[in-house]
């Protein structure tokens, strides 16, 4: 804005003081409404050192309007930004629990799980869903039942440490993938399942008593040991990130058959069905 500003003093054309609407812009998209604001009122504060006509508050026409527009154009760029950063979140998110949507979340796990194998980093997946929810639909109806999972949700983000993801990906399917080892993940999931069944829920209108609500969660670990992970699991990050969702999913699917409200962990050993044990 400086040099806009050295050009507007030495020439005065009204083309160079359009050169104003960049910086304006620029602070409008990267500062929202104080910045395009801010520099709509900095440029025009240059604008009548660079004019010593505006100075004297005796306005032409075309002072008016270019000041107008300064303003115009750093609250529409704040705007415009604004929007788009909201859309971008409406996109990445699930409209139902505020977590991220399986796009976003499938991005950020890749990412970690690439992390993971350069630095040799623990990584953990959750797989979880809400027992019983079909018994909760059909007894107190469809909105009882999306709001249970909204709780478990909102549970889920509350609970899980950054920087930790989690996504619904089903109906009252979450998965939850945290850059932690196993003994860690194990005590996140077992917290995570005792909060749940704490809790006291209003679903549709109506307060529930404690334990109404359970969650099953299978838990699977990223190896440690390079070697057996490139020999064992997977060749690259996307096959290890699927590798231990079915892990995870596997090791829920006993803590269901096992009575539910349960943690199951996966092992992950050489060979090629992965044990569980549960907590």
């Amino acid at each position: 804005m400086t040099m806009v500003f050295a050009l507007d003093r030495l020439t005065g054309v009204p083309h160079v003081q359009h050169l104003y609407y960049f910086p304006i812009i620029l602070a409008g998209v990267v500062l929202g409404t104080p910045g395009g604001a801010g520099a709509a009122a900095t440029a025009i504060g240059l604008y009548h050192l660079a004019n010593p006509h505006a100075l004297t508050l005796r306005y032409e026409e075309a002072d008016i309007v270019q000041m107008a527009v300064f303003v115009a154009v750093g609250l529409a760029a704040a705007r415009l930004a604004n929007d788009a950063r909201q859309l971008h979140r409406l996109a990445m998110t699930d409209d139902l629990t505020g977590l991220h949507n399986l796009r976003s979340f499938e991005l950020a796990l890749k990412a970690m799980t690439r992390a993971a194998r350069t630095t040799r980093a623990p990584l953990s997946l959750m797989v979880l869903d809400v027992d019983r929810l079909k018994s909760i639909n059909d007894q107190h109806g469809h909105l009882a039942g999306a709001e249970a999972v909204r709780t478990v949700g909102h549970l889920i983000a509350a609970i899980i440490p950054p920087p930790g993801v989690a996504c619904r990906y089903g109906g009252d399917e979450f998965v939850v993938a945290l850059p932690i080892a196993a003994t860690e993940a194990r005590h996140v999931a077992d917290e995570l399942r005792r909060t749940v069944l704490a809790q006291a829920p209003v679903l549709a209108g109506v307060q529930f008593p404690r334990r109404t609500l359970s969650v099953s969660i299978g838990l699977a670990s990223r190896p440690l040991d390079d070697h057996w992970t490139m020999a064992h699991l997977a060749t690259d990050e996307n096959e290890e990130s699927e590798a231990l969702f079915q892990a995870a999913d596997g090791a829920l699917y006993m803590a269901k058959n096992s009575g539910r409200n349960r943690v199951y962990a996966a092992l992950l050993r050489p060979g090629p069905t992965p044990h569980a044990s549960a907590r």
